[in-house]
């Protein structure tokens, strides 16, 4: 029985091993951390994370062959395959701070796997790394090892927060780097056999090392390449009297080009766009490409521009000042059918706002008021660190209040802003929501989501981004 021993129970770790598990019965699959609290909750009725789907797989399969541990060593040991699926932060201070990733965890999680291994091991890359970080683990464990005989593969991952368990389910593809040399490929073709369980071969890429740590970084630089250069055309649409919606239509009919990833929005979020990509600019600064390096960086910078365009977007509708005007928030996460708040265009939009003195009420139906707090006080780069070295009960902001419920966020507000594309605000009843506010009353729609025509009917003032401007925004440009 091959066992599998998980190091890091996050959003790659836990759905990745709990499909492995529902797949494959015949291994064993444990997933460990050195967080007391998320092991609990993953042995609990109430998941630490949310993901359409995974409650079904982590219930059909834990305490069948799928459990959740504290006791990393001696799971360690046992295993004959680790994943490493831990935290790799941007780094925060020191050499390449504010691009480099932070390998602190990576190098542990190495150590301490040449510390307990007492029979020969491989060792998976799971966590999102710069190209290269294996060749440095190898040395970790080559050095410290005793004789042991260790193969270190690369097998990204390329989950969707949202739609983590279908991607799984049915991935795209499955990359597997690993050594050119009889014991490199035996290893690969040991995790190939566990994917092929239920992906089709034809879907399983082999590769060296250096070419799948690099494929993981290049396809998020491109998804969120796609999203810079939409949001870049969003400005010139609402300069022109252009709609972004129909230009991108048009675009994304290209079957060279195609649809996806080509939404205008308030701009990209989540753990992994702008940390790979500052991570891949790194990179290339490291090789002497600075020419490459300021390619990739200016995916970031227009992404940054959305955001605070939207602000000032705001601010400069409302008279020029949102100072002790409530604004509601509809939306925190990052996007739809998520709980996760890492690097949402929400909180640079919130703490705009609030740099501005406005009074927000926020609601989003997955992330809870602690959370918020959390995230609006802690320095860019920190989200992504342990959180004891976060600070602990963050100072409230005091400006801010979080709900339960759409409507009384809403209550009284001068202006609402959609920052995340939950469905349900599709659905919501917005001349309930207009009745109850100050007027005018201004939308900001940041996701495009709502009937522009509709509001307009109703009495709303509406921004959206990239379709042709109110009147009244017209007469008030936004200062940038």
């Amino acid at each position: 029985m091959v066992k599998i021993c998980c190091l890091g129970a996050g959003y790659v770790g836990g759905p990745t091993m709990a499909i492995i598990a529902l797949k494959c019965p015949s291994i064993e699959v444990v997933v460990v951390d050195i967080s007391v609290a998320r092991i609990t909750a993953w042995n609990s009725e109430q998941l630490p994370i949310y993901e359409p789907g995974l409650d079904d797989v982590v219930k059909q399969c834990r305490g069948r062959n799928l459990f959740f541990s504290n006791e990393i060593e001696k799971h360690i040991a046992e295993a004959d395959i680790i994943f490493v699926s831990v935290n790799t932060p941007t780094k925060t201070r020191g050499l390449g701070a504010g691009k480099a990733a932070d390998l602190t965890y990576w190098e542990s999680a190495a150590r301490m796997i040449a510390d307990v291994a007492k029979s020969d091991k491989v060792v998976v890359e799971k966590s999102t790394v710069p190209v290269k970080t294996a060749e440095a683990i190898e040395k970790i464990l080559t050095h410290n090892g005793k004789g042991i005989n260790f193969q270190i593969l690369s097998n990204p991952e390329f989950l969707a927060e949202g739609t983590a368990i279908q991607d799984l389910f049915n991935p795209d593809r499955v990359l597997i780097g690993g050594r050119e040399t009889p014991e490199g490929r035996k290893a690969v073709q040991l995790l190939k056999d566990v994917y092929a369980h239920w992906v089709p071969e034809d879907r399983i890429i082999t590769t060296n090392l250096w070419s799948a740590e690099l494929s993981k970084l290049a396809a998020n630089a491109f998804l969120a390449q796609r999203i810079s250069s939409v949001n870049a055309i969003s400005a010139l649409c609402e300069a022109t009297g252009a709609n972004v919606t129909e230009v991108a239509y048009s675009v994304g009919k290209d079957s060279r080009i195609g649809p996806k990833f080509l939404n205008a929005s308030v701009g990209f979020g989540g753990s992994c766009f702008q940390k790979d990509i500052l991570n891949l600019v790194y990179i290339c600064e490291c090789n002497g490409l600075p020419e490459v390096a300021n390619y990739w960086k200016q995916v970031v910078k227009i992404n940054d521009y959305q955001k605070s365009r939207f602000v000032n977007r705001v601010v400069s509708s409302m008279f020029n000042t949102v100072s002790g005007k409530k604004i509601a928030v509809l939306g925190f996460a990052f996007k739809k059918d998520t709980g996760d708040t890492r690097e949402t265009p929400a909180i640079d939009v919130c703490k705009g706002l609030l740099g501005d003195k406005a009074k927000i009420s926020i609601y989003d139906p997955q992330v809870t008021e602690d959370h918020i707090q959390r995230d609006l006080s802690m320095n860019k780069f920190d989200w992504d660190h342990p959180v004891h070295l976060q600070p602990m009960s963050p100072t409230a902001v005091k400006q801010v209040t979080v709900t339960w419920d759409p409507y009384e966020a809403t209550k009284e507000a001068h202006g609402v802003c959609i920052l995340t594309e939950w469905d349900e605000f599709r659905q919501l009843d917005y001349k309930k929501i207009y009745d109850n506010m100050q007027k005018p009353a201004f939308m900001f729609d940041g996701r495009n989501i709502v009937d522009v025509e509709k509001l307009r009917e109703i009495g709303f003032i509406v921004y959206s981004i990239g379709k042709p401007l109110d009147s009244w925004l017209k007469d008030m440009p936004a200062m940038v």
